[in-house]
Order: structure tokens, then C-alpha cells, then sequence
């Protein structure tokens, strides 16, 4: 029973780590690092909030999460793709712009500077596990399902095709008549939505939207990624293996065997050694962070 929790809890942590992961690979396997899997997120959760508040629907929320996010990602690829602009500080820029906004218009519809009212997240009924509840939401066989389709799209489309060649070779796709621009917009609107719908999960389970409440998710995502060796199934192994961790910290939080602060550091100790241990040996897409086409 104790074990069944919790799986039950890592599986809720890591759905919207699966959701940014698997966006994420797309637009760093299109050549533009996704450094912005965290404003992206957030943009998304407020957009599903402040959808579900006025609509009464978390459907109509998951879709402004959609817009939300993509959004932001087409505003990153047009200064990236278009403008030739440095693809780490844009990604900063969108972090910070997303906090900014988000803080900006809770303020303005909800008068409040911490957190929303109470919206509408899909009904779900408890079980003994956690199980039963979390199977009863559709974002979680969403976000499983994507998985499945980032990996058949990346490796059984032409359009994965596509963007695998952006992303090591550019110049060469472009010989063979390969929209370079076209695709890598795609890619990374297709990452913001997804990392959208990630946020989505955040508000809509937690029934409102709180300042700052993706909280480092997407630089986790990102490091899922990495750690993934740039593959979605891979990488969602990785998104697994850091809530895992999230939920032990949870887990030992009520116990005096450890001091809080080391309990609290147990998510990124093991994200930076997971890091660390692939270092040297990952090997990003060739024309990961370039700006050119050349």
C-alpha cells in the first residue's frame, strides 16, 4: 500500500516533467535551446486559470494553456529564427517576461498579488492508493500519451525528419529544400504548447494559480532532457527518476532522521549528479544554440 502511494505520487510530480520534456526535446533537436520550458509553463498555467475562472470549464482552460504557450514560443522563435538573436538570453528574457506578465495580470483581474480564486479542475474521486483519483484526470493520459507521440513523430514522420536535420545540419537541409525557418517554428510552437499544457496540469489540479507555482519545473525539464540523451523516452525516464526524488523529499519532510534543509536539497543534489554523470558523453544536435543557417 505504502509502495503504491508512492508510485501513485511520482506519477502525479512528473506528468507536467513529461509534458516540458517532451516539448522541450522538440525545439533542442530543431536547433533552439529550451531554456524557456519554465515561462512557458507558467504562461500556461495562468492561462488555463484565468480560462477555467471565466468559462467554468478546465477543458476551455487546457486550450488557453495551448494558446498561452505557444505564444511565448512563437515571440522566442521570432527573435531567435528571425532576428538572430542570442538563443540563452532571449530564453532568460522569456522566463522573466512570463513571471512579469503573469504577476502583472494576476494583479489586474484577481486584485491579488499571491494567487487566484478557486477554478474549476476536472473531478476526480480519492482512492486509498491515490491511484484511482489520479487515472480520473485527463491530463495525466495526455501527458503519457505524449510521449508515445513526440517519439513517433521524431523518429517515424518526415516532418521528424525534418527536424532532426535542422537541428544537426541546417545548411545542408536547406540544399535539399528543407524549410529550415519553417520547421524550426513549428518545433518550437509545438514545445511551448506542450510545456502549456504542463502548466495547465499545475493550476487546474491545484484548483488555482499561485505566483511563481511551476517553481523550477521546466530547468527540471530541461535537465530531463539532457539527461535523456536528447530522446523522449529517455527523457521520461529521467522526468520518473526526479520525482521519485521530489516525492521521497516529501516523504521524509514529517521525519527527524534528517535535517529539513538536506531533506529539501534531495531533488536537485540528484539532479546535478545525474548531470554531472552524463557530461562528456550526451552529445547534443550539432547546430544546438546556432543562429545561422550556415
Amino acid at each position: 500500500m505504502i509502495l503504491l502511494a508512492f508510485l501513485a505520487q511520482t506519477l502525479r510530480i512528473a506528468i507536467p516533467y513529461l509534458f516540458a520534456a517532451a516539448g522541450g526535446t522538440l525545439s533542442e533537436r530543431a536547433g533552439l535551446i529550451a531554456l524557456t520550458l519554465e515561462g512557458y509553463m507558467l504562461g500556461g498555467a495562468f492561462c488555463a486559470a484565468v480560462a477555467s475562472y471565466q468559462a467554468g470549464s478546465p477543458w476551455i482552460g487546457m486550450l488557453a494553456a495551448l494558446a498561452g504557450g505557444g505564444a511565448l514560443a512563437l515571440l522566442y522563435a521570432v527573435c531567435t529564427i528571425r532576428f538572430r538573436a542570442d538563443q540563452v538570453v532571449v530564453g532568460i528574457a522569456i522566463n522573466l517576461l512570463a513571471i512579469g506578465l503573469t504577476r502583472f495580470f494576476l494583479r489586474l483581474l484577481f486584485d491579488s498579488s499571491s494567487n487566484s480564486p478557486r477554478v474549476p479542475g476536472f473531478q476526480v474521486e480519492g482512492s486509498g492508493t491515490g491511484f484511482g483519483a489520479l487515472l480520473q484526470n485527463p491530463l495525466v493520459w495526455i501527458g503519457l500519451v505524449t510521449v508515445a507521440l513526440v517519439t513517433w513523430v521524431l523518429y517515424r514522420t518526415p516532418f521528424g525528419l525534418r527536424v532532426r536535420a535542422v537541428g544537426e545540419h541546417p545548411a545542408a537541409a536547406a540544399s535539399v529544400g528543407v524549410p529550415v525557418a519553417r520547421v524550426r517554428y513549428l518545433a518550437v510552437a509545438a514545445s511551448g504548447m506542450l510545456a502549456g499544457l504542463g502548466g495547465a496540469y499545475l493550476s487546474l489540479d491545484q484548483h488555482q494559480f499561485t505566483d511563481q507555482m511551476t517553481a523550477g519545473r521546466g530547468f527540471i525539464a530541461l535537465a530531463a532532457i539532457i539527461f535523456g540523451r536528447w530522446d523522449p523516452r529517455r527523457g521520461a525516464l529521467a522526468c520518473l527518476l526526479f520525482a521519485a526524488a521530489e516525492t521521497l523529499q516529501i516523504r521524509l519532510q514529517g521525519s527527524e532522521a534528517l535535517p529539513s534543509q538536506f531533506v529539501e536539497m534531495i531533488p536537485y543534489v540528484l539532479t546535478i549528479v545525474a548531470l554531472a554523470g552524463v557530461v562528456g558523453r550526451a552529445v547534443p544536435p550539432a547546430a544546438l544554440g546556432k543562429t545561422t543557417t550556415e
